[in-house]
């Protein structure tokens, strides 16, 4: 379909997705190059809410509490995305966390997309001195992006974004305006193994300290990762 993608725009509580989770979740379907549909949720990461996290999205810690664990919510994004192309502001890196999750937990083997960056299209486009993260884009082109860094309005933003680029460039640099495959390589993760655990219950107990994360909703990559540290740090039990 022509100009019909899902915008979408993610948060997180940080900026490695092999080590940091989603927070919160927000696209918008455009058919044709009309919103026709939106979805938005917050997600438990499981783990303490870095200040600087907050302080950039205005997300806290008592707003995920009680929010579904990625694994609900990513089998509702894929059936909401269905076959369309993703469409984001630096749309790799919102599609890394995803696909992380979708292997994860989505009972997929792959989720292959293809995707559109309007930030490489701010770079042909705008001029080389100018920034061109999404809320200075925004400005420079006169979108309105309403409410910075949270999920269904970054997205509803590049959205309309791409559409004021479209209209304006296209006709210059049609190839451009393709969607591309986006490509991550993940393996799918196992979670942590009971012995893993309980390895780590019995180090945060003997030498007294407080982690940020939820034991049991680590991966084995996360539980060694996490173990190495407090060895590193504290020594052996």
């Amino acid at each position: 379909m022509e100009n019909s993608y899902i915008a979408i725009d993610i948060e997180t509580t940080g900026l490695n997705p092999k080590q940091d989770k989603i927070i919160e979740i927000g696209a918008i379907k455009v058919i044709d190059g009309k919103e026709t549909d939106s979805f938005a949720a917050f997600v438990n990461p499981r783990r303490d809410l870095p200040d600087r996290i907050t302080a950039l999205t205005g997300i806290r810690g008592e707003m995920l509490e009680n929010a579904p664990d990625i694994e609900e919510v990513i089998q509702e994004v894929m059936e909401f995305v269905e076959d369309l192309p993703l469409l984001g502001h630096r749309v790799i890196f919102d599609y890394s966390f995803l696909k992380r999750a979708a292997l994860n937990w989505g009972k997929v083997r792959s989720w292959e997309k293809q995707g559109i960056d309007t930030l490489t299209l701010c770079r042909y486009f705008m001029p080389e001195e100018e920034k061109k993260n999404l809320p200075a884009a925004c400005r420079y082109f006169h979108i309105p992006l309403e409410n910075a860094h949270r999920a269904v309005s970054d997205a509803r933003a590049a959205h309309l974004l791409f559409q004021h680029l479209t209209k304006s460039y296209k006709d210059r640099r049609p190839e451009i305006f393709r969607e591309k495959p986006l490509i991550y390589q993940i393996k799918k993760e196992q979670p942590a193994t009971k012995r893993q655990k309980e390895r780590l219950h019995d180090l945060i107990k003997y030498h007294k300290i407080d982690v940020s994360v939820q034991i049991d909703h680590l991966t084995r990559n996360e539980a060694s990762r996490l173990t190495d540290q407090i060895l590193s740090r504290y020594g052996k039990a």
